[in-house]
């Protein structure tokens, strides 16, 4: 773990870290404020003299904090997970049992006007602590602007590799034994329909899908798919098509098997009968999708939990230098999308083209 230097004499100001940065204070506030304009090296000097002097801009939230009364904030955005609207319920119900108020703010990840909007919004709320439930909130150089303006931050889902506080199951643990769940149907070849690589949970889960097919033997097929659905309809394709296509495919994210799924039926194939297909997640998407998805489940409700006392131990004990990590257990969940591969390998093809269309 790591902490932040810490002044022991005084707290330190806006004109301190202007000094140290070699910057007026009106650069620093833009930094704090994500203005656009500030050059890359500008804004690193700052982050570096934020860091050193601890500065916290937030004081009404510290104050707060050692009175006894916190206060979270809760970002969320439209692009989020399937798990979000559970993730929303518990945080409500676990918030209110420790007697904490919860702010739900919405931000936009690459909408420069709703990231800025959700900052201010945070820091005008006093806000002792944010939580981020959805992975494209904890983009940088986004979650490097909270941290900037003094607030603690726990991310869930992030995996392992993220530089603040998270909760998340072990991608990598997790698919591996779905593939290895896979490989001991009698599947060898196997398609994955990867999320976005700059997470580091879809970076995790591709790494745990190659490690089980390169400790049998067995030839992966990857697609990187990025992290919707009209993305994965066209990753599935890609591997269908292939001169060698795959009796199965494993999905990091549910959603993305589902879009599997229906590039198989609109083909004529049957899941499980002709292709497997498994996801990720076990999210609402795994069950309203035919047939239901085997997948891997993460514990949303436990999650959220955890999630929320290790932002309070945080805010309340004055560790918001220091970074934590919890592991929560995964669950392989099987429904009816998987079997063994076809007794009879055969060609997957294109489904028949419409009258007038070309070749």
């Amino acid at each position: 773990m790591t902490r932040w230097l810490r002044p022991s004499l005084k707290v330190a100001t806006i004109d301190d870290v202007a000094r140290l940065a070699g910057v007026s204070p009106a650069t620093v506030s833009r930094v704090v404020n994500i203005d656009k304009n500030v050059r890359e090296v500008t804004r690193q000097k700052v982050a570096d003299a934020v860091r050193e002097l601890n500065y916290v801009p937030n004081l009404a939230a510290r104050s707060l904090a050692r009175a006894g009364q916190i206060r979270l904030g809760l970002l969320y955005g439209q692009a989020g997970e399937a798990y979000l609207s559970a993730f929303l319920l518990g945080a409500l119900e676990e918030s209110a049992a420790n007697g904490v108020e919860l702010m739900l703010v919405r931000c936009e990840i690459g909408d420069g006007a709703s990231e800025a909007a959700a900052l201010a919004r945070l820091r005008n709320g006093a806000i002792n602590g944010v939580l981020l439930p959805q992975p494209g909130l904890q983009a940088w150089p986004f979650s490097e602007l909270l941290r900037l303006a003094g607030m603690p931050v726990v991310a869930v889902g992030a995996g392992s590799a993220a530089a603040f506080s998270g909760v998340h199951v072990d991608d990598r643990a997790a698919a591996f034994e779905m593939t290895q769940h896979l490989l001991g149907l009698g599947h060898r070849r196997i398609g994955f329909v990867a999320g976005d690589p700059h997470q580091p949970s879809s970076a995790a889960r591709a790494l745990g899908f190659e490690q089980a097919m390169a400790e049998a033997a067995a030839q992966p097929i990857l697609v990187q798919a990025g992290s919707d659905f009209k993305q994965a309809l066209q990753a599935a394709e890609q591997l269908l098509d292939d001169d060698a296509p795959p009796t199965a495919i494993f999905a990091g994210g549910d959603e993305m098997a589902a879009a599997a799924i229906s590039v198989a039926q609109r083909r004529g194939l049957q899941a499980p009968q002709d292709l497997s297909v498994v996801g990720f997640d076990d999210s609402q998407a795994a069950l309203t999708v035919w047939p239901a998805l085997t997948t891997i489940r993460q514990p949303v409700g436990a999650m959220t939990s955890a999630a929320i006392t290790l932002l309070l131990e945080i805010v309340r004990g004055g560790r918001e230098g220091e970074t934590s990590d919890r592991i929560l257990p995964h669950e392989l969940v099987r429904r009816q999308s998987d079997g063994p591969p076809p007794a009879r390998d055969h060609r997957l093809t294109r489904p028949p083209q419409r009258a007038g269309q070309g070749r």
